[in-house]
């Protein structure tokens, strides 16, 4: 299916985006099929700005705001984390089945 099945306010997560310098802001999971419940969180993957100085406190502050936007929980993944996971089934998984929803200009 790959379009996200929750309402999302495009504007917030490109305010989140820019705030946060992400230049790549993805969906994945169940939350881009019909397999998403009322009781599933949302499976987030970001990319940063080369220059983004963020620590593991910034990333649950950005994990944070997500679950307030979305109304639900969420799980906040990099891109880079990802791409080194020495998990190539979890790698190839997430990275296959992306759906990218904000990108910087």
């Amino acid at each position: 299916m790959l379009t996200p099945q929750i309402p999302i306010d495009r504007d917030k997560i490109a305010a989140f985006c820019k705030k946060w310098s992400i230049v790549e802001f993805s969906f994945f999971g169940s939350v881009l099929t019909d397999e998403f419940r009322p009781d599933s969180d949302v499976d987030v993957l970001v990319e940063f700005a080369d220059d983004a100085p963020w620590t593991l406190l910034d990333m649950v502050d950005m994990e944070n705001e997500l679950q307030a936007i979305f109304e639900r929980d969420v799980d906040l993944l990099t891109r880079s984390s990802v791409s080194q996971s020495e998990n190539y089934l979890m790698r190839r998984s997430i990275l296959a089945g992306t759906r990218s929803f904000y990108a910087a200009r």
